[in-house]
């Protein structure tokens, strides 16, 4: 099969009966101290972290001053020259069981998203694993596209697999300070997690992919290019951006919150200095953090995996409790089903317009897309979204098939 084949469903994938769909879950647990922890069924692959100490002489630190890390699991056979790094999610933690719907999605969000834009929220993290390594798990589970079964993940199941912890807040792009004691320093962090990872083997990668979920997707769009730029040309290097097609849309205020949320990450991590410098020239940092603005000038051939219904951006960009004061939408968020018609043309304007967003991405050979109709967010790690038997298929292909095609 010649390139990355470009998937797009136009409608409602039709097999994916058994791809567990947030909105109608009803239960979740959230497990906060121990991630590997999987009663009643088999325990995945558990991988330890590993901190960068070159990063205090370059002064790429967690929020709290902490030093970054990453957890590494080797590759073997065929695989042992071939890397995926993956640039973390936010939610690590969850699995899918038995609690509150509604501590789910304070956990989910953490009342400010895959971001912190002011000097309180970000504060609050520097008491978590998202703002210090302080906090990191003694392990974590690496599955779907970080698996280590080949009947879980065929393509990249014996590759070199990493997962770069995300502890600054800004999705890998602040180069500041502030005088409360808080490090924006993303952009070093992710120099540092790199050329960390060229001194432990990747430097010899035949092939490399830069990978991430989530705020870490979004940070796949800002790293792409100088990701590609870390090896010798002649290597295959790849990215794959999940859930991060956050878009600059009107919430059902007519607002736009995201915007106004987005802007407050680029002041106070001081992202214009890392920020692309095409895209700045013609627009505003702020429109330049946005990945609908950035895409076209990436180079390093990409593959988007979204669902067109990301439930994220309806949580926390569309229908937020300040845009919805009087809760037409608490019934609707929580189960699609009890949306009604003037709700779902809604989602489906959000769902148009996300396609169009991708219309010119989605004509070039280099690129790939697999956009899907579930209302989910971050697939690639999810072992039952991945490459389950059940999992979402476009044109007969499951995610992992087609990212791997």
């Amino acid at each position: 099969m010649r390139g990355i084949l470009v998937f797009l469903a136009l409608m409602l994938v039709s097999r994916a009966h058994g791809f567990d769909m947030l909105f109608n879950q009803s239960k979740v647990a959230v497990s906060r101290k121990n991630p590997c922890s999987f009663p009643g069924r088999v325990r995945p692959l558990c991988v330890g972290p590993t901190l960068i100490k070159s990063a205090a002489s370059k002064r790429a630190l967690c929020l709290d001053g902490s030093l970054p890390g990453y957890h590494l699991h080797r590759g073997f056979g065929s695989g042992s020259n071939s890397w995926v790094v993956f640039l973390e999610r936010i939610w690590t933690l969850l699995s899918h069981n038995n609690a509150d719907i509604d501590v789910y999605l304070e956990v989910l969000c953490m009342k400010g998203g895959g971001w912190c834009n002011d000097v309180e929220s970000c504060n609050g993290r520097k008491f978590s694993h998202l703002g210090s390594s302080k906090y990191f798990e003694h392990e974590i589970p690496f599955e779907g596209i970080l698996s280590n079964k080949q009947d879980e993940n065929p393509d990249f199941y014996n590759w070199n697999r990493v997962k770069v912890r995300y502890c600054d807040g800004g999705s890998f792009t602040g180069d500041g300070y502030n005088k409360d004691g808080l490090y924006f320093r993303g952009q070093r962090i992710f120099e540092a997690a790199m050329e960390e990872l060229m001194s432990k083997g990747m430097q010899y990668a035949d092939q490399a992919l830069l990978a991430g979920c989530s705020a870490g997707g979004l940070a796949v769009i800002h790293h792409c290019d100088e990701f590609s730029a870390f090896f010798p040309r002649g290597r295959r290097v790849k990215c794959l951006a999940d859930a991060g097609m956050f878009l600059d849309a009107v919430d059902v205020a007519g607002n736009r919150t995201l915007r106004s949320f987005f802007r407050g990450v680029v002041r106070l991590h001081r992202s214009s200095h890392t920020l692309s410098r095409k895209c700045i020239s013609h627009i505003n940092p702020t429109s330049c953090f946005f990945p609908q603005n950035m895409i076209p000038i990436i180079r390093t051939p990409l593959f988007i995996l979204n669902s067109a219904y990301d439930t994220w951006q309806v949580l926390e960009s569309l229908a937020t409790p300040r845009a919805d004061r009087q809760g037409l939408w608490t019934k609707c968020k929580r189960n699609y089903a009890f949306c009604n018609d003037n709700q779902m043309k809604f989602l489906q304007g959000f769902r148009n317009q996300m396609l169009n967003e991708l219309s010119s991405f989605s004509k070039s050979r280099r690129n790939g897309l697999f956009i899907n109709s579930c209302f989910a967010h971050c697939q690639a790690e999810r072992k039952d979204a991945w490459y389950a038997g059940n999992s979402p298929e476009i044109g007969n292909k499951k995610i992992a098939t087609a990212v791997g095609d």
